[in-house]
C-alpha cells in the first residue's frame, strides 16, 4: 500500500461528506461540555491519519501564528459569552514554570488573545504573588498578586475576584488554592491528579467509528490502536515479564493489520505513563524483550511520571510514522482548538529523531504553516482542513464527553 492512499483513494469521499459531517459535528457538541481549547498531536503516515495525544491545557501559544490571533480570538469570545455570560474579568491562572521562558511566552501569547476579545485579563497565582513579572521570550510578563480568601475564593490584587478563570495549569498535583469556588475554565476535574490519557482513547473511538461509517472506511485508519495494561509494579521481575508479554500480543495483532493491507512496515509501540506527562514515561519499542534489558535509569523515567507520581497502568498505544517531512527532518502537526473547532495549525520536527519516533523532545522545533508554504511545501499542509481538522475535531468531541462523565461520576 502506497503512502498516500488513505488520502488520495478516500480523500474524495471526505470532500462528498463535508456538508453531512458538518451537521453531525453540530448534532454531537450539543450533547457535550465542549471545552474553551485544547490541542492536539497528530500523526499522518498516509495510510493512517490519527491523534495520539490530546491536551486540555495546551501551553504552546507561543508557537501560534500571529495571523491566527484574530480567529482564536473571535472563537473563545464566542464560547465565554455562551458558556459565562457577562464576563469582563478574566484571570489566566499558570503553571509555576519561573524558569521556562518558553512557557512564559505562551502566557503573553494567550493574554493577547483573551484581551482582543475586550477582556480586562489578569495572570498570576497564590504561588507566584512573590514575583512582579515573569521574563518571557520577547518580554517579560507582569503578574497580579492573587490570595484566597476565607471562602476559598481567588482575590486579585486591585480587581478582585475574577468573572472567569482559565486554567493554564494541569493540576497534575491536585486542585489548587482558590479554584474550588471559582468559574473555571477548562473545569478543574480535567486535570492530571485524576485524568487519564486512555479515557480520552476511550470516548474517542465511539465517534471514530460513527465517522468512519459515514465515510465508509475502516476506523482503523482515523485511530491508534491500544489497551491500558494495569496494576504493574516494574520494580518486579514478574511484572516486567507480564507487561513484556502483553506487548508482544498487541504487535502481533498490528502485523496482522499491515498484512491484511499491504503495508509494509515493522510495527512499533509507545509505552505511556497513563497519566500526563511533558514527555516523561514514554518509551518506543518493537518487542516486548526489550523491557526486561532497560536499565534502572530507564525503568525510573518510565515508571515517574511528573511531580513524581508512580505510575503503575501503562497506555500502551500503536506506533504511527510520520510520513511528513521538512528540511530532511521527520513533522507532525500540532492543532490548536477553540470551542470545538481546529482553528490553528503549526507543525513540530526534530532532526534528532526519526519518523517513528517521539518528536516531543527538548531538540524539537516548530514551523508554522506559511514557512513550509513559503518553502514550497503545500502538499503537506493541504490536508489540514481536511483530515488533519478531522480527527483534532473529533478529539476536541471527546474530550467534551470526558467532561461530561466526570460531571455524572
Amino acid at each position: 500500500m502506497s503512502s498516500g492512499t488513505l488520502l488520495e483513494e478516500f480523500g474524495a469521499r471526505l470532500e462528498e461528506k463535508r456538508a453531512e459531517l458538518r451537521q453531525w459535528f453540530t448534532e454531537k457538541r450539543a450533547e457535550v461540555p465542549i471545552p474553551i481549547y485544547g490541542s492536539v498531536d497528530i500523526r499522518d503516515s498516509g495510510f493512517k491519519v490519527a491523534v495520539v495525544d490530546a491536551n486540555h491545557f495546551p501551553a504552546g501559544f507561543n508557537n501560534v501564528a500571529e495571523e491566527d490571533f484574530p480567529r482564536l480570538s473571535q472563537l473563545m469570545q464566542e464560547h465565554i459569552e455562551r458558556s459565562h455570560p457577562g464576563t469582563q474579568h478574566i484571570h489566566l491562572y499558570p503553571e509555576s514554570h519561573t524558569r521556562n521562558p518558553g512557557y512564559v511566552e505562551n502566557l503573553i501569547a494567550l493574554k493577547t488573545i483573551l484581551s482582543q476579545g475586550g477582556y480586562v485579563v489578569t495572570v498570576g497565582s497564590p504561588s507566584l504573588s512573590e514575583y512582579g513579572s515573569l521574563d518571557g521570550l520577547t518580554k517579560p510578563l507582569s503578574l497580579q498578586r492573587c490570595a484566597v480568601d476565607v471562602e476559598d475564593n481567588l482575590v486579585v490584587e486591585l480587581h478582585g475576584i475574577p468573572d472567569l478563570v482559565i486554567l493554564n495549569n494541569d493540576l497534575t498535583g491536585g486542585i489548587l488554592p482558590g479554584l474550588l469556588n471559582a468559574s473555571v475554565s477548562p473545569p478543574a476535574q480535567m486535570g492530571w491528579h485524576r485524568r487519564r490519557k486512555s479515557e480520552h482513547f476511550i470516548a474517542l473511538e465511539g465517534y471514530c467509528q460513527e465517522v468512519a461509517a459515514i465515510l465508509d472506511i475502516d476506523v482503523w485508519h482515523l485511530q491508534p490502536l491500544w489497551f491500558v495494561s494495569e496494576d504493574k509494579c516494574l520494580e518486579r521481575d514478574s511484572c516486567l515479564i507480564e507487561l513484556a508479554a502483553e506487548i508482544n500480543d498487541f504487535i502481533g495483532k498490528i502485523q496482522s493489520k499491515y498484512d491484511a493491507l499491504g503495508i509494509d512496515e515493522k510495527p512499533t509501540i509507545f509505552v505511556k505513563n497513563d497519566r500526563g506527562t511533558y514527555g516523561l514515561g514514554m518509551l518506543t519499542i518493537t518487542a516486548g524483550e526489550q523491557l526486561l534489558n532497560l536499565s534502572k535509569r530507564k525503568l525510573h523515567k518510565l515508571t515517574y511520571g511528573k511531580g513524581g507520581a508512580l505510575a503503575e497502568n501503562f497506555l500502551i498505544q500503536e506506533g504511527i510514522p510520520t510520513a511528513l517531512e521538512w528540511q530532511g527532518a521527520p513533522i507532525e502537526p500540532v492543532v490548536y482548538l477553540v470551542d470545538g473547532e481546529a482553528a490553528s495549525w503549526f507543525y513540530r520536527t526534530n532532526s534528532k529523531r526519526d519518523r517513528i519516533s517521539n518528536l516531543n523532545s527538548p531538540s524539537a522545533k516548530f514551523i508554522t504553516k506559511e514557512e513550509l508554504l513559503a518553502g514550497g511545501d503545500d502538499c503537506i499542509t493541504r490536508n489540514a482542513e481536511g483530515w488533519h481538522a478531522l480527527v483534532a475535531e473529533l478529539s476536541m468531541l471527546a474530550m467534551g464527553a470526558e467532561l461530561a462523565n466526570y460531571r455524572e461520576a
